[in-house]
């Protein structure tokens, strides 16, 4: 860390003001109103600061809230996903599942803001347009779209890594005569599909989740696939009293187990053994009983390598592709069905129930829209470039902006009236995932360059805003005003991220990790998958180095 001894106004020296002698109307200003958002209002309300939650919903819950497609459901076990802040918390909520449905989370953050009293602090049906850097005053002014205005000491962005909807701009879908929807922004009511002739768009997870469900009431599916996805099976069930509570007298335990791995969450001994290291017939053997056993990171521990050498991840990929090959009845729909172009797990390795079965029923139908793309959308259905499809219904499941969509969607600038957008326009800088270089005192919760989607997210976002606190309240207590990052530690981290990427198998693979799904978005890898536990301490070294990297303004002059 390097100070810059810059005088402290009187409204700024007990840290209720900013640097030019303006009162702001808060401590912190916080978008969204998701996990991190909430957690961040609990936060800084512990601390005793004036903090708000702007949120563009009209509930609170982030991806939980706009994700009620049917069959939406989490990919990490229910009692990983969840909070580790409070154990009353923890020993009261009941997960009724082994991987939850989007209701069961949005029930259970809905109780955490009601039991923590949260709710006076958040503000519904409030969607940001600007955050500006005041930088005579040192306070941030963050305006809506409906013309409300607040400065904050602080800003911090919670507006989460899956939360910007992208539907592809086809031709002509104004014309089209049915009703269309998209996964990520699902009506309050039920959709019913029966006796529809339904199109779905895109094989993503959500499109891997919603599919065997629509093809249940469906009279005809058609599934119109670009890219095949792995997946694997998530084995979800019931989960019983006894087994929540023998869970529970070890919660404890597990948090703190969870905080040494590289996905965040516990329950996985770490693999011993490279792929190669195993005769066929063992490694046939543990995928065997990986792929019995249910989840992704399971799958993924099965080897120590199997991310980062293309020979061992090759074992576990035509593993899966003989999975799907036995599944699907038809050779030619299976072919479609199997990934060839990139290793497992190089994209999102998704989780299902049934889907690969899916496709064996008689009103479900595979459309290779890679070889042959649709053209555009008529007032009847879909055109390809080989055919045209009769559709009373539409489904979107095109995904995300994912990592920075949100961000960019807001105006957001900085020192000098520097545009974010403009500052990333070739991929997304940051340290450590927290800041940005140019922007001081405005925080994000699980930005490009920290784990974010690549670890348990609630485990991330507790880790992030843990610091983010502690961060603030070490400004208060130095009567500081100001932090940020600094440009030569950005630079730095940036290009430490990139090499740890650059030695896995990710970048082999066209994904929203990289932009890849967002027409003229940088082709950069946003995640820092060096693991949660490093990058953790990594966090934790910095703070011993006096926060290295960071510059902090307005020393008191007994300090200096």
């Amino acid at each position: 860390m390097r100070y810059v001894d810059e005088p402290v106004s009187k409204s700024g020296a007990d840290g209720a003001g900013g640097g030019g002698g303006v009162s702001p109307d808060l401590d912190v200003v916080i978008v969204g109103a998701g996990f991190a958002g909430v957690y961040a209002l609990y936060k800084f309300r512990k601390l005793g600061l004036r903090a708000r939650a702007l949120e563009a919903g009209s509930g609170i819950g982030g991806t939980w809230f706009w994700n009620r497609y049917p069959g939406a459901r989490c990919d990490v076990d229910s009692v990983e996903y969840s909070y580790s802040f409070s154990d009353a918390l923890q020993m009261e909520w009941d997960w009724p599942e082994r991987f939850s449905a989007q209701g069961d989370i949005l029930r259970y953050i809905n109780h955490v803001a009601d039991r923590f009293d949260l709710r006076r602090d958040i503000q519904l049906n409030t969607r940001v347009q600007s955050a500006t850097f005041d930088e005579p005053n040192g306070i941030w002014r963050v305006t809506t779209v409906d013309g409300q205005a607040y400065t904050a000491r602080f800003c911090v962005m919670a507006t989460g890594n899956l939360s910007l909807p992208r539907v592809p701009e086809f031709p002509g879908l104004d014309t089209f005569k049915g009703d269309w929807y998209h996964t990520g922004l699902w009506p309050d009511e039920p959709v019913d599909f029966t006796g529809r002739r339904v199109g779905v768009i895109g094989t993503g997870s959500s499109g891997i989740q919603v599919i065997p469900i629509i093809a249940k009431q469906a009279s005809e599916l058609f599934v119109f696939q670009r890219t095949a996805n792995f997946t694997l099976p998530a084995r979800n069930r019931a989960l019983s009293g006894d087994e929540l509570g023998q869970h529970k007298t070890r919660y404890g335990f597990w948090r703190a187990e969870a905080q040494n791995t590289p996905f965040g969450i516990a329950g996985h001994p770490a693999p011993t053994k490279n792929a190669l290291d195993d005769t066929p017939e063992d490694r046939l053997a543990r995928f065997e009983a990986k792929w019995k056993a249910g989840g992704s990171v399971s799958f993924l521990y099965a080897y120590k390598d199997l991310l980062t050498s293309k020979a061992a991840n090759d074992t576990a990929a035509e593993f899966v592709r003989g999975k799907i090959r036995s599944t699907v009845k038809d050779p030619a729909t299976a072919e479609l069905l199997v990934p060839k172009d990139y290793p497992i797990g190089a994209r999102r390795l998704c989780l299902d129930t049934g889907y690969y079965e899916t496709f064996n029923l008689p009103t479900v139908t595979l459309v290779d829209a890679k070889s042959a793309p649709i053209v555009e959308i008529t007032e009847t259905g879909v055109k390809t470039t080989t055919g045209a499809y009769a559709l009373d219904t539409l489904v979107f499941a095109t995904g995300f902006d994912a990592i920075t969509g949100a961000l960019a969607d807001i105006d957001i600038r900085g020192r000098d009236a520097l545009s974010l957008k403009q500052k990333w326009a070739h991929g997304p800088r940051t340290y450590l995932g927290l800041m940005t270089a140019g922007f001081p005192n405005m925080f994000i919760v699980t930005g490009p360059g920290s784990p974010s989607v690549k670890a348990n997210m609630v485990c991330a976002i507790e880790q992030h805003l843990n610091w983010i606190a502690d961060c603030v309240a070490m400004l208060d207590a130095r009567k500081s005003r100001m932090i940020e990052a600094d440009a030569q530690a950005e630079t730095r981290w940036v290009e430490h991220v990139n090499e740890v990427a650059d030695a896995t198998l990710y970048p082999l693979a066209e994904s929203w990790y990289t932009g890849a799904n967002v027409p003229g978005k940088p082709r950069v890898f946003m995640p820092y998958v060096g693991g949660y536990h490093r990058y953790r301490a990594i966090c934790e070294e910095v703070v011993r180095d006096d926060y290295r990297g960071f510059v902090i303004a307005g020393v008191p002059a007994i300090a200096a």
